[in-house]
């Protein structure tokens, strides 16, 4: 498949474009910080329809603190490696991901930041303890155990629709193809809070990474292996062990914000920061606040393992 990245990030920027191959598959990996195998890891993983790209205002500042920085293109996505199959995108092999990358990388200490999908797969990492973690953050998606809860009550089931209209064969990647392509981007800009963070050039990022061959296809089937492949991770514990910050935008459109409630009883050193005004797509609507919480939460890398 094409070798071409989905993004090219500023020369200013310290941001950049790598391909890391893993004993899986080859990934599309914007970087920031020294690469260096004995530093502290921050790995990011960004959600649907997103990218890397997701990360551009955070990737500095964890920089900026001592750490390794590494934001996949998850599989499906961009330029890294698109497997076709559904069942290519059930949970033991995005987990797998995870640990393929955690193993390239060769850190001693992981922060895995996660948001949407990545944020689904980040909760089931952890829990898994498929490898070791140091601190884990979330965004905007809520803890496996509260989201079984909350999906059995109208107020979420009602946001969840899509879920269920990605099952559908061919028609969820028709539907993401309309206006050229274009919707994608456009999805998120008109769900955000904040429009002017989402101008036509970042909407074009999406768009144009999403009309790859395959890849919306490759988007919908994360969806699809959600429910026809479940429980491919050993998932009997579900307590979180390691101290965890979850980051939530209130005017989150997919998910009410009583998914934030309950988690505490699941994640043993767990901290809660709600932003009102800010949409699902929290670090890049109000990446000010979000940098905000970071910095303050996270310790320098150098006093981080």
């Amino acid at each position: 498949m094409e070798r071409t990245p989905s993004w090219s990030p500023p020369a200013d920027s310290g941001i950049a474009i790598r391909w890391i191959e893993t004993a899986g598959l080859t990934f599309e990996v914007a970087e920031a910080g020294v690469q260096n195998s004995a530093d502290n890891l921050a790995l990011c993983l960004h959600g649907f329809p997103e990218l890397h790209y997701s990360w551009r205002h955070q990737m500095p500042l964890l920089a900026g603190k001592g750490y390794r920085v590494w934001a996949p293109n998850l599989r499906g996505y961009g330029g890294t490696d698109r497997p076709a199959e559904v069942r290519d995108y059930a949970m033991d092999r995005l987990t797998q991901d995870v640990a393929d990358l955690i193993d390239a990388s060769g850190a001693k200490s992981v922060t895995l930041f996660a948001h949407d999908w990545g944020a689904i797969i980040a909760w089931s990492f952890a829990i898994s303890k498929l490898r070791p973690l140091t601190r884990l953050i979330i965004m905007n998606v809520p803890h496996p155990r509260v989201a079984m809860r909350e999906i059995k009550r109208w107020e979420q089931l009602k946001k969840s629709w899509y879920i269920y209209f990605f099952q559908l064969p061919w028609l969820p990647e028709t539907w993401l193809s309309r206006r050229g392509g274009k919707v994608v981007g456009d999805l998120i800009a008109k769900t955000s809070c904040n429009t002017e963070r989402f101008g036509p050039e970042v909407r074009d990022i999406y768009s144009a990474a999403a009309a790859r061959p395959g890849a919306r296809k490759a988007m919908v089937h994360y969806y699809r292996a959600l429910l026809r492949h479940r429980d491919t991770v050993d998932m009997r514990d579900f307590t979180v062990d390691v101290p965890t910050l979850m980051v939530w935008g209130e005017e989150d459109v997919a998910l009410n914000i009583h998914c934030t409630e309950g988690t505490e009883e699941w994640v043993r050193d767990f901290t809660l920061k709600r932003l009102p005004g800010v949409s699902h797509w929290v670090q890049q609507d109000a990446p000010d606040q979000v940098n905000a919480i970071l910095g303050e939460w996270l310790p320098e890398a150098k006093s981080a393992a």
